[in-house]
């Protein structure tokens, strides 16, 4: 068992943090960017409401990459997969992150001493 397999609870509550965030982070941006774009538009100001609308496109466009982060860093990882020597310890460690509730091998459970 390598160092993914005996720290896999840890990368597993990454991986949780990193789900939530990836859901939280996008919704957020979009429903602040909606509620200024609102705001804009009740003020009748068409200044205001061409610069926010231009804020709400960036926002969306930043909840969007947000949202695909996990996909680029599992497509970084696999390359950097196909290098080492320790490909079922690493896919642990992946799965661990990027999937925490199917992909993570939490069943280590320490290094078994016999009592006599």
């Amino acid at each position: 068992m390598g160092f993914c397999y005996k720290t896999a609870a840890i990368w597993q509550v990454i991986g949780y943090v990193f789900w939530v965030l990836k859901i939280l982070i996008p919704v957020v941006l979009i429903i602040l960017g909606v509620v200024n774009l609102a705001q804009a538009v009740i003020s009748n100001d068409e200044k205001a409401i061409s610069k926010t609308a231009m804020s709400l496109i960036k926002k969306i466009a930043i909840g969007m990459v947000i949202f695909f982060i996990p996909l680029i860093v599992t497509s970084i990882f696999n390359l950097l997969g196909l290098f080492i020597d320790y490909k079922d310890d690493f896919k642990n460690c992946l799965g661990c992150v990027t999937a925490p509730r199917t992909n993570c091998d939490t069943s280590y459970q320490g290094d078994v001493i016999p009592m006599d």
